[in-house]
């Protein structure tokens, strides 16, 4: 038996999962996660709101990190690499969750303006961009690609297209590229420039992707925009939420299965790293959908957060999940 394990308390399904197997079993919340209480843990499973670096982890047990999210900017590999941490995330997790905020909000703005045949741009064609993609073409969308990292490595299968190209011809641009340092700031003044005017903006990627000043600067040439992800989080610009069309609090990936799908890679990965055998095939059974377009309410959303943008990481931690 281990020593002792500390799990973010927003994780669902996982408590009594390592209870069998760790001395201790620690839950808190993600940004109270500190030095001390990790000092004497072999492992973390976490959230986006522990920042796992050198502050938290210097002269620490902590063996392996899992981090139950796609992203993992929160985490500082290269640090844990030099220092023997292992470190996961949980890619495609909540994939099919962010596919059905884009198609929700644009169906939304279907409302007011006809969106039959309108082309969509996606940039970055991951675990989540390949999803909107060919749901968008499922859909009737006209779809464009762009990743230019996949682009150098051959294009992985799919039709890929320049940056300029996709800015200049979509009617809808939506991002789903991780925050790595060179993408800071993505969508700066240089791409609102170049977008087609009268698109549609969405970001429910991360926030840092998108250079704020720069959107509100560029809003009288968009139509419509909506934001799940914000600079700052939880102290969100006001600005730009009062420019926003929909604007939700980091929950596009919130859905049961998109919690499921964490969870469960996150147990995995602990299991495999520490060789905890009876968890490395762990499984959670349900009967739920991935995703449900149709039934998702995403003004309710945007009414929640604008009704008190103070609770936005309380609004993210009591969510109720779609599903």
């Amino acid at each position: 038996m281990m020593h002792k394990i500390v799990i973010d308390a927003a994780v669902p399904y996982i408590k009594g999962v390592f209870e069998p197997y760790f001395e201790q079993v620690v839950y808190a919340p993600g940004a109270a996660i500190d030095a001390a209480m990790v000092a004497d843990a072999e492992a973390l499973v976490i959230r986006t709101r522990t920042k796992c670096n050198a502050a938290l982890l210097e002269g620490s047990a902590v063996k392996v990190i899992a981090t139950a999210t796609i992203g993992y900017d929160h985490i500082d590999r290269e640090w844990c690499a030099s220092h023997g941490i292992a470190a996961y995330n949980a890619p495609g997790c909540n994939a099919d969750g962010v596919m059905e905020y884009v198609f929700a909000a644009l169906k939304v703005f279907g409302r007011e303006r006809p969106l039959e045949g309108a082309t969509l741009g996606v940039i970055g064609v991951g675990q989540v961009g390949h999803r909107v993609a060919d749901m968008g073409r499922e859909l009737g969308y006209k779809v464009l690609e762009n990743d230019p990292p996949l682009q150098v490595a051959g294009g992985g299968g799919r039709c890929l297209t320049g940056l300029d190209n996709l800015l200049e011809h979509s009617d809808i641009v939506t991002i789903h590229i991780p925050l790595w340092p060179q993408n800071r700031n993505f969508a700066g003044a240089a791409f609102f420039e170049k977008i087609k005017p009268g698109a549609i903006f969405i970001n429910a990627s991360r926030g840092g992707i998108v250079d704020e000043e720069a959107l509100l600067s560029a809003r009288g040439r968009l139509s419509k925009i909506a934001i799940d992800v914000w600079k700052g989080e939880p102290d969100i610009n006001p600005a730009l939420l009062a420019a926003a069309d929909i604007a939700t609090p980091h929950i596009a990936g919130y859905t049961i299965v998109g919690k499921i799908n964490g969870t469960v890679a996150s147990v995995r990965n602990v299991a495999n790293e520490l060789d905890i055998a009876p968890l490395k095939g762990f499984a959670i059974e349900h009967n739920y959908k991935p995703y449900d377009i149709d039934s998702y309410d995403i003004l309710a959303d945007d009414a929640a957060l604008r009704a008190d943008p103070a609770r936005f990481e309380a609004l993210r931690t009591e969510y109720r999940l779609r599903g």
